[in-house]
């Protein structure tokens, strides 16, 4: 099949930032923002700034949609049941599914709703975009990594990977999705939850490793060891779902950290900077299920999810 029409299920800065590469190489009509009648009263007008240039994007109830042949999911963790349910009037006998969420649930999630064959795994990796408001801002648009679960469609794998070629969405085939994914979910329990634990951007964060290898023991030291220690876990926990992550993985997701924005801070510590529920549930929230499931100890991720759910229980106060 040839993918033609695409909605978006998520207006923050990974949803916009594909729809601004659709609109623009495949054309405005190909892509379509679907929000209930609440969301639409108030956002369907709004004109969003990316990287400066001011853009508008359709959006619409899914009613007035239909069945499409991509749905794409770009929300938050916290707000994947509402947008399952806001989807269904969007799926049809051939329409196939993609989920950029962060964490290593939301494929499963999506499954029991709409069934596994039409899911395409994908990790969305390398982007620094932020939203604050209606501006939306990156240096890096990253790449979307796409692969094959048991139950997907090889037909399904093409046509998502042509679509997003042809879309100017970069684009790479693992042949291990799993572990990919496995290894994003790494990046994002060690960076995600730091930065948004300590109020951090990267730079800061990398100063703390300079002090660190400088021999400093005080304070300023702390997010970078939390940083590693909390992936360290990851590997544990995956090994023991049967996932072979590892220190080369670390490594890269370390190299990775290097390459963004110095001045960006992640998804969640853009949350917590809008006052914001987080994504900590998917992070350390899951390892701590997963560590308790086979008897290990996640000393690092107990403390981040102590002080992510201290900091959202701030937010009333």
């Amino acid at each position: 099949m040839r993918i033609e029409r695409t909605a978006i299920v998520g207006k923050g800065a990974l949803g916009v930032l594909y729809a601004d590469c659709i609109a623009r190489n495949v054309g405005d009509d190909a892509v379509c923002f679907v929000m209930d009648e609440a969301r639409l009263q108030r956002h369907a007008t709004d004109v969003t700034v990316i990287n400066g240039i001011e853009r508008t994007f359709r959006s619409a109830k899914p009613a007035d949609v239909g069945p499409v042949d991509l749905i794409l999911f770009a929300v938050k963790a916290p707000a994947l049941d509402e947008a399952l349910e806001l989807a269904a009037p969007l799926v049809g006998e051939r329409t196939l599914l993609v989920s950029v969420l962060n964490g290593v649930t939301s494929e499963e999630r999506i499954a029991a709703r709409f069934g596994w064959e039409r899911i395409v795994p994908c990790v969305a990796q390398g982007m620094d975009a932020m939203r604050f408001g209606s501006n939306v801002s990156y240096s890096q648009a990253g790449n979307l990594h796409i692969g094959l679960f048991e139950q997907t469609e090889p037909s399904a794998l093409d046509a998502v990977q042509e679509f997003f070629t042809r879309s100017g969405i970069g684009c790479i085939v693992e042949k291990d999705i799993r572990h990919r994914m496995w290894a994003k979910f790494m990046g994002n329990v060690g960076l995600n939850q730091v930065c948004a634990a300590y109020g951090i951007d990267y730079e800061t964060l990398l100063a703390s490793e300079r002090s660190l290898a400088e021999g400093k023991t005080d304070p300023c030291t702390e997010p970078w060891r939390a940083y590693i220690a909390a992936m360290r876990e990851v590997v544990a926990v995956g090994r023991a779902e049967g996932v072979d992550v590892g220190e080369a993985d670390l490594a890269d997701m370390v190299a990775l950290l290097r390459t963004l924005d110095p001045h960006s801070t992640p998804s969640m510590g853009q949350d917590v900077i809008n006052r914001n529920p987080t994504e900590v549930d998917e992070f350390s929230g899951v390892m701590l299920r997963l560590a308790a499931k086979h008897g290990l100890l996640v000393p690092t991720n107990a403390f981040l999810n102590a002080r992510l759910k201290e900091i959202e229980a701030s937010y009333a106060r």
